[in-house]
């Protein structure tokens, strides 16, 4: 049995049970409450793998694969897989619009919108461009292109999305193991030569797609919050206080998912062949220390994964831009960010050059950090992402100096509270269908997917409570969402 010792009033310690620098929790009274047993057992096996000298779990966390989904994991020395996850940089995105909210009111003009963004923007597991009127057809060399350089400015151009864009993501492109491009050309070359990824062209076809279970393309009204701070890093950001944007959520698709699952295989079929302990027992926390071949495999597939995501949501936004012209001929979008929740980056912690693992968690670099230096977001923080539910809002964020107890990071949503089966069990389609209709939110799906509901998740307000009250961030502006796209198949994540 592991209890949480308080330390404040959104923030406390799990204590491991061992000589270690405890886990770091983030969350108020009643979010410390919705942790259960498997998830606290899961931030411990991971406090105590090799090589491990922070670990966070934040409001968000729950039991996910090995670590819970919700949380940091910090290595100077070893790379894990299971703290990224098998959908590589899944990720979010916000582009706005200059379209005032008057002109969406009309559910005829929302329905039309559905429409033109669904006729662009295939949904759900194994769905690419071909299964859409107007896709955009991605080459399989384009394909390979993209994944060894990510955004530069012939990807983009090549794939019709402005360039300009990649300086509004978090990283516009990754390197291999060595720093290079070169490194994940060579690896995708072997990929390709042994057949490891199978059908790589229907891969390449998922780019600007979205997948099943929680992704989603969601139609927002911005709301700024009504004080100096958030109207000066709200015009920094872009965010135009009354005005339409569109938040998406999705990650690697098909492609981050084979790369993945190829690295979980490897490495748990070396540690049974040498008789390596299993961090609490668990085959999905297996790890490769710096520097090993198979660290640098992990590394490089990440990498190929992460360009693949980067690109995806980059082609999403083009399209949904261009679905938005349809019906409003002139209108401009632009991109205010792109930000991942499932990456291993290189990071400075407590002044040490080291590896942060965020499993279901968001970066937070505050005003002032050294990473910003030279960026849009070097005076104010870089914006931060977080979907709540399509009923409560979702919200962009900002770093305050706090953020550096919980190695500069926070949740990435609102997190789950009820397992996909208990949602589809225990939820009514009825009561669901009709609380949508209730706050004129439309869909693109006959019947809004139970596992997927508001009632699903956690209390939004609760868990953005714990990320102020704990001093990691603040609020900038609330996203309230007027219809939603999505698909009812199974998470990539």
């Amino acid at each position: 049995m592991h209890d949480i010792i308080s330390t404040g009033e959104a923030t406390g310690i799990l204590p491991t049970g061992a000589a270690t620098k405890p886990i770091t929790v983030i969350g108020t009274p009643a979010i410390r409450a919705s942790f259960d047993a498997i998830c606290l057992q899961q931030s411990v096996n991971s406090r105590l793998a090799p090589g491990v000298t922070d670990l966070v779990l934040n409001p968000d966390g729950h039991c996910g694969y090995g670590a819970p989904v919700g949380c940091v994991l910090v290595s100077p020395t070893h790379v894990y897989p299971g703290p990224v996850g098998v959908d590589i940089k899944c990720s979010m995105s916000l582009l706005q619009f200059d379209l005032p909210e008057m002109a969406i009111a009309d559910k005829t003009v929302r329905r039309a919108l559905i429409t033109a963004v669904c006729d662009r923007i295939p949904t759900g597991a194994g769905r690419g461009q071909r299964h859409v009127k107007k896709g955009r057809e991605v080459s399989t060399d384009s394909g390979r292109r993209l994944l060894v350089e990510g955004a530069s400015e012939e990807v983009c151009t090549d794939l019709g999305i402005p360039p300009e864009w990649a300086s509004r993501c978090e990283d516009a492109r990754h390197n291999g193991h060595d720093g290079t491009s070169g490194a994940l050309g060579a690896r995708l070359e072997r990929h390709l030569d042994r057949g490891s990824i199978s059908n790589f062209h229907a891969k390449i076809a998922q780019l600007g797609s979205y997948g099943g279970g929680n992704h989603f393309g969601e139609c927002e009204i911005v709301h700024v919050a009504d004080n100096d701070r958030a109207r000066r890093v709200a015009e920094v950001f872009g965010l135009r206080d009354g005005k339409v944007a569109f938040l998406s959520h999705c990650g690697s698709r098909g492609l981050g998912h084979t790369l993945a699952t190829g690295q979980f295989r490897d490495l748990q079929e070396r540690f049974a062949r040498w008789d390596i302990p299993l961090p609490g027992g668990d085959k999905e926390l297996v790890y490769a220390p710096l520097g090993t071949p198979e660290a640098d495999a992990y590394l490089d597939d990440m990498s190929l994964g992460a360009n693949f995501a980067t690109l995806n949501h980059l082609l999403i936004n083009a399209l949904v831009l261009e679905a938005f012209r349809e019906v409003f001929p002139g209108i401009e979008g632009e991109l205010v960010y792109f930000i991942s929740h499932n990456i291993a980056r290189r990071e400075v912690v407590a002044g040490q050059p080291t590896w942060v693992h965020r499993k279901g968690a968001t970066r937070a670099f505050p005003a002032g950090h050294h990473a910003l230096a030279g960026t849009h977001y070097a005076d104010t923080g870089h914006p931060i992402l977080l979907p709540g539910n399509p009923q409560a809002g979702s919200c962009v964020m900002v770093a305050d100096p706090g953020a550096e107890r919980s190695c500069y990071s926070v949740n990435h949503g609102a997190g789950r509270r009820l397992g996909r089966k208990a949602a589809i069990r225990s939820l009514d389609q009825a009561a669901i269908d009709r609380s949508f209709a209730e706050q004129d939110i439309l869909s693109n799906c006959r019947q809004y997917p139970r596992d997927e509901a508001p009632a699903a998740y956690k209390d939004f307000d609760e868990v953005l409570k714990s990320v102020k009250l704990a001093g990691l961030a603040s609020e900038v502006a609330r996203l309230r969402a007027r219809f939603v796209v999505k698909d009812g198949d199974k998470a990539d994540d």
